[in-house]
């Protein structure tokens, strides 16, 4: 038998980092997926839009420390991962939505932000050649940036090994057992066992879940990216036109460190379920709107599409918590579609959890992702 201080499901966007963290604490861990490498699952299919202008305590003061880390990680590392500094960008081309940002505007810079609204001329400066027919100005957030999942769950993978943490590649959990003060997972080639796991599964979030009892409401729902040639920088921020179309929500895109667009778009309503095979809906219906609204992109060539799964609960925000019936098992699931911009700081959130170090700042957190909320409500900008 096999025995560790903690065993984490999934070697994804929180999986990896939540090793490296418990790791650099000395716990010994154990991270077993079901698929070859890291990042295989959805982590490979995010975007690598990274930002902390959100509308809850919780995203904001995640996402805040996950920018500390991507941003200093060549720094701290000497390892590139990718991360630019290019910023987010909400145009908004109506009165009702130029209302809803500038309030959720308040929010945000009361939690120490650094955003602002910005006039229609001062955006076109940011975003030069934008059809600016109703722009009435925007928000923007130049400290949110980018990063490539690739190499960054490579570089996680890589610095958590450093530190000790082992991992099972091409094993499925079978079931989950509960001993007196610890557990014991079976898989399709052998046992472990450790005092913490984490379930940290992506799409199957809720599979895991069955096996200590806790009924998750994540469901994926399927989006598709897709990215072009690269071409010399000629724009700065994150678009994100929120404008609703007959058969989609939003879309955004930005030019990635190598000068590539790289863009995805929100299916209204949702493709529920795991279907990874790339649409004919997906390229004509997003490069159309793309190109309204910004004509320069027009003559980009687009080099592969390709779709994952937004792993969603009802309110858009994610679960983290103790299960009810075993308090060393921690459900960190439902990432909705922000597992990789969530997933550092998280993790160092989960080794706080299975420290019992938790401040008051985290209980605050845990609060607002707490699987006994009220999932009634809705994050404004999931």
């Amino acid at each position: 038998m096999n025995n560790f201080d903690v065993i984490i499901i999934g070697a994804g966007s929180v999986g990896v980092p939540t090793a490296l963290a418990l790791a650099k604490k000395k716990f010994s861990v154990l991270i077993i997926d079901e698929l070859s490498s890291p990042g295989q699952g959805q982590n490979k299919k995010a975007i690598g839009g990274i930002r902390a202008t959100h509308s809850d305590f919780g995203k904001i003061k995640i996402c805040q420390r996950s920018i500390e880390i991507f941003s200093h990680w060549k720094e701290e590392t000497g390892v590139d991962i990718g991360w630019i500094k290019n910023g987010y960008s909400f145009p908004a081309f109506n009165e009702n939505d130029e209302q809803k940002l500038k309030e959720l505007l308040k929010t945000q810079q009361a939690f120490g932000l650094n955003i602002n609204w910005i006039s229609a001329e001062e955006y076109k400066e940011l975003v030069p050649g934008i059809n600016d027919a109703n722009l009435r100005g925007s928000t923007y957030s130049p400290d949110d940036g980018s990063a490539s999942p690739l190499l960054s769950a490579a570089a996680f993978y890589e610095k958590s090994k450093e530190y000790g943490s082992e991992y099972k590649f091409r094993e499925k959990v079978l079931n989950i057992i509960p001993k007196e003060n610890h557990f014991q997972i079976s898989t399709d080639k052998g046992k472990y066992e450790a005092k913490f796991v984490v379930n940290a599964s992506g799409n199957n979030a809720a599979f895991i879940g069955e096996m200590e009892n806790s009924d998750l409401p994540v469901i994926p729902d399927s989006h598709e990216g897709a990215i072009t040639e690269p071409v010399e920088r000629f724009f700065g921020p994150m678009i994100v036109d929120m404008r609703p179309a007959k058969d989609s929500a939003n879309y955004y895109f930005y030019q990635n460190n190598e000068g590539q667009v790289i863009f995805c778009i929100t299916p209204k309503p949702p493709f529920y379920g795991t279907d990874s095979d790339s649409t004919s809906w997906f390229l004509p219906k997003v490069s159309k709107r793309m190109v309204q609204l910004f004509p320069k992109l027009a003559n980009l060539k687009v080099r592969r599409t390709w779709r994952g799964q937004y792993p969603m609960t009802p309110d858009g925000f994610p679960i983290v918590d103790f299960a009810e019936d075993f308090p060393n098992f921690i459900n960190a699931v439902g990432m909705c579609g922000q597992g990789f911009m969530l997933g550092p700081g998280l993790g160092e959130l989960i080794s706080r959890m299975v420290a019992n170090d938790l401040s008051e700042d985290d209980k605050k957190i845990l609060k607002s992702f707490s699987y006994k909320r009220d999932f009634s409500g809705m994050e404004q900008f999931k």
